[in-house]
């Protein structure tokens, strides 16, 4: 003991504050590297549990989405953001948004209305209509945009914000841009934005059956010059055209606000016998020509030619029948029961 006290002795202060500290030191290291270590568990912990809730969340939402075929507002804004496909036309996705989109516009004013108009069944059956109508137009839609491309065809803001400005005024209506964008939101369920990308959609389906559809181009000249030679007598081009062209009388007199493809917004410019020309439908499904017969302040009483766009619907079924358009939802009638087969008795 002596001795070791003596050894000590001769350490300086400064060897005696370095030994103590190395003392503290080696003391803290069994608890340090045990923190380190739960550290490092706590964070592998955290990354298991998100990738567990983000697996939930993709499956709950794929669930939603393509066995359920829930079509709520949530979902929809999220397939504004996550861009998952409801169908391959040609092998170009079909956004689901475009689907919900389309199917929530028609829907809506139906659904806010539905306690007064319509039973749960008559609603169900509507619904799978919509939806079959919706699914197919968005197919159609992504069609014709694959098209544009390939034709150099584009739709700039310029013509977006046009044809808005043509939309204020269906019915004969002048309508100011804080109003019908009130009226696009409780009738259609749509933002501005997202009336604005369906405005977009329709003209490119027109400018893409405006330049494909050389028939109904090629139609459209002939109704011009018969138009012409027969003093603007739309029954006896008619009778000349047959059924290349589709023929329609108001019989009377109608409202100035009629949603008809722009028609009667049209007559209502002309003055009596007057012909307006050539013009796109509202919903660019083909070329409308209309003749004045009669109008008062607020009806309107015309005849008219349409020439349908075809080709496009043509190229569209081709494609169906070849088998290159799939779809990922499948739409069942709720209110079609199926029977089952009986087997024949021996």
């Amino acid at each position: 003991m002596k001795l070791l006290k003596k050894k000590d002795d001769k350490k300086t202060e400064q060897e005696k504050v370095e030994e103590r500290r190395e003392e503290v030191l080696a003391a803290g290291r069994k608890f340090k590297y045990p923190l380190q270590w739960t550290k490092h568990r706590i964070v592998i912990n955290t990354i298991l549990i998100a990738l567990i809730i983000f697996a939930m969340i993709f499956i709950s939402g794929w669930l939603a989405l393509y066995q359920f075929g829930m079509t709520d507002d949530f979902l929809f804004r999220v397939t504004k953001i996550f861009p998952v496909p409801v169908a391959n036309v040609d092998s170009h996705n079909v956004p689901f948004s475009d689907y919900l989109m389309i199917y929530r516009s028609s829907m809506t004013s139906i659904e806010r209305q539905s306690g007064s108009q319509f039973d749960q069944e008559s609603l169900d059956t509507l619904r799978y209509e919509y939806k079959q109508s919706a699914l197919s137009e968005a197919e159609k839609y992504t069609y014709a945009s694959q098209l544009a491309k390939e034709s150099d065809i584009t739709i700039s803001d310029e013509e977006i914000d046009s044809e808005f400005e043509r939309h204020l005024k269906i019915g004969g209506i002048d309508r100011s841009t804080e109003g019908f964008t009130k009226i696009i939101e409780d009738n259609f369920g749509l933002s501005r934005d997202e009336y604005n990308h369906m405005l977009r959609l329709s003209l490119t389906k027109s400018k893409v059956e405006i330049k494909i559809d050389e028939k109904a181009n090629q139609t459209a000249s002939k109704v011009e010059a018969l138009l012409k030679e027969n003093g603007n007598d739309y029954k006896n081009v008619a009778e000349q055209l047959g059924d290349a062209i589709i023929y329609e009388e108001t019989g009377g007199l109608v409202d100035n606000k009629n949603i008809d493809g722009g028609r009667a917004l049209e007559a209502m410019k002309l003055e009596p016998d007057e012909s307006s020309g050539k013009f796109i439908s509202m919903n660019g499904d083909g070329y409308y020509f209309v003749k004045l017969i009669k109008k008062t302040e607020n009806q309107v009483n015309f005849v008219s030619i349409k020439v349908p766009f075809t080709e496009l619907d043509k190229r569209f079924d081709a494609l169906r029948e070849e088998g290159k358009i799939n779809e990922y939802i499948t739409l069942k009638n709720p209110n079609l029961v199926e029977t089952p087969i009986e087997e024949p008795a021996d």
